[in-house]
């Protein structure tokens, strides 16, 4: 079968590992199905793999891809669960021992013609979504839609704060947030991604450090050390600042004294459970929202879309066209 794969490891210039081509078809265990991909995505977690991080040497040539949308075996039309694990405390599967994801631990990812997943992995796929809107949520809408109201627990008229217009995860809050009526702050070093993002249905658009004009009852945050005074300093008292990613780096000051001060709280999450994705995907259909899609690439042509994700102009998703 055709798939995006690793074929070594490289820090600096990931793409050069990159190579688009022939893969054996994954063969699928006892209480695994399999799913003939019609869409995939791209997340930073695909360039992250290409670096070599959260990867073993066994593992080089695994399919890359997190995210997809397909068809079964038996003809179901199906939006893939990308989280893997023994399910953790409360039967959370983000909190599995061993959470991992497609395209981890030796499982076939999703930029390939096919893929194999555990049975209970895959939701019924809407008929009003495309397959490249479908092949958007897995990661990066569901792990907003869980920020937004599972960790935020933001209700509407509530003020939220994303940093870093233009990412998935950050396109998908504003377009989620906006939908449930909670007003959204932005902030892009870009005046274009601004732009956008206003007209996307952000509320005030900003550049990076640029004062809010009001507090925010939460920030989002998947940038990190580069926006993290920031997101604290624009906090209201007894708000919180919910992390799912620091791309500019992990490690800025604690700024204890302004935490305990100011009664703010810090919430770690990863991705979401597969309730979650489904609550997801009921409230695209209800509010009419829509993922946002940057480009379309086919599976053949996948190393520019590699290139499109890495070189940081993306407004939205970039997304494989794969079967059809």
């Amino acid at each position: 079968m055709l798939a995006a794969f690793a074929t070594g490891i490289d820090a600096d210039d990931p793409l050069a590992v990159l190579a688009i081509g022939d893969r054996p078809a994954p063969s699928a265990p006892e209480g695994w199905i399999r799913v003939r991909v019609r869409a995939a995505s791209l997340n930073h977690h695909d360039l992250w793999t290409l670096r070599g991080v959260g990867v073993r040497d066994e593992d080089i040539g695994t399919p890359l891809g997190t995210d997809a949308a397909g068809i079964t075996d038996d003809g179901r039309e199906v939006i893939v669960h990308a989280v893997l694990g023994t399910a953790g405390p409360g039967d959370e599967e983000t909190l599995a021992p061993d959470l991992h994801l497609l395209s981890e631990a030796g499982v076939s990812g999703s930029h390939a013609e096919e893929i194999v997943v555990p049975a209970r992995n895959v939701i019924p796929k809407p008929a009003d979504l495309s397959w490249e809107q479908a092949a958007c949520i897995p990661t990066a809408y569901l792990t907003a839609y869980r920020m937004l109201f599972d960790r935020a627990r933001l209700r509407p008229g509530d003020h939220v704060l994303v940093q870093g217009a233009g990412g998935g995860v950050s396109t998908a809050a504003v377009i989620l947030a906006h939908a449930a009526g909670i007003e959204v702050s932005v902030t892009s070093r870009s005046e274009h991604k601004r732009a956008a993002a206003l007209a996307l249905g952000a509320d005030h658009a900003l550049a990076p450090g640029d004062r809010l004009a009001g507090r925010a009852d939460a920030v989002l945050e998947t940038v990190g050390a580069a926006t993290w005074d920031h997101s604290l300093k624009s906090l209201r008292p007894g708000g919180c600042v919910v992390v799912a990613g620091a791309t500019s780096g992990g490690n800025p000051p604690a700024q204890l004294a302004r935490l305990f001060w100011r009664g703010l709280s810090v919430l770690g999450t990863t991705m979401g459970s597969r309730r979650e994705l489904e609550a997801t995907v009921r409230m695209l259909m209800t509010t009419g929202a829509r993922p946002l899609i940057d480009a379309t690439y086919p599976l053949s042509d996948a190393a520019r879309a590699y290139e499109r994700l890495a070189g940081g102009e993306t407004f939205g998703k970039v997304v494989l066209a794969v079967g059809g």
